[in-house]
């Protein structure tokens, strides 16, 4: 029997708030070396997710700063916006979605989340990125449509570098 995917656990389940391993901590803050150097390039000014987090403050809700620094939990929480009847999980999408909407306004966002580092050795490379939406796959018994994962397909696209000419003989440079 399959267990559920953490997706689908309830906030409170889900293993990104039961803690780490035997240490049952799960509130993990920046390292004061990272986020100074982050600090003097980018001056901020602002930050949606303080620790300790003041009573009845809402980072997915409030206005930002001109400059914030956003380090989200890594895992869903629950979360009761101003216009939803019952709290709803909300995880990195719903953070990913106020920065956009904070940079929409002209101001600076610098968002630090955890991410396989293959992706990041790709964007060094240059690859472009398309999503190819939630792509229903198909067996290889039978070539029947599958339900698709419920996430988004990244598509990376690595084109060819220049190479340098060596010239023709006679070519000037």
């Amino acid at each position: 029997m399959m267990g559920i995917h953490q997706s689908q656990l309830a906030p409170a389940a889900n293993k990104f708030h039961v803690g780490n391993g035997d240490d049952g901590k799960h509130y993990w803050l920046t390292p004061p070396d990272i986020y100074r150097a982050l600090d003097v390039r980018f001056s901020f000014d602002f930050d949606p997710c303080p620790f300790p987090k003041p009573d009845g403050f809402d980072g997915l809700t409030c206005e930002w700063g001109q400059s914030s620094y956003v380090n989200p939990p890594f895992g869903s929480i629950l979360h009761q916006g101003p216009g939803d009847k019952a709290p709803k999980k909300k995880g990195p999408t719903a953070w990913a979605r106020k920065a956009i909407e904070e940079q929409n306004k002209g101001k600076r966002v610098v968002l630090v989340y955890p991410v396989d580092k293959w992706l990041l050795m790709l964007l060094a490379a240059g690859a472009k990125v398309e999503n190819l939406g939630d792509v229903r796959w198909r067996a290889t018994e039978d070539g029947s449509e599958g339900k698709g994962t419920g996430r988004h397909i990244a598509c990376f696209i690595l084109e060819p570098k220049d190479t340098p000419s060596a010239g023709l003989p006679g070519e000037g440079r």
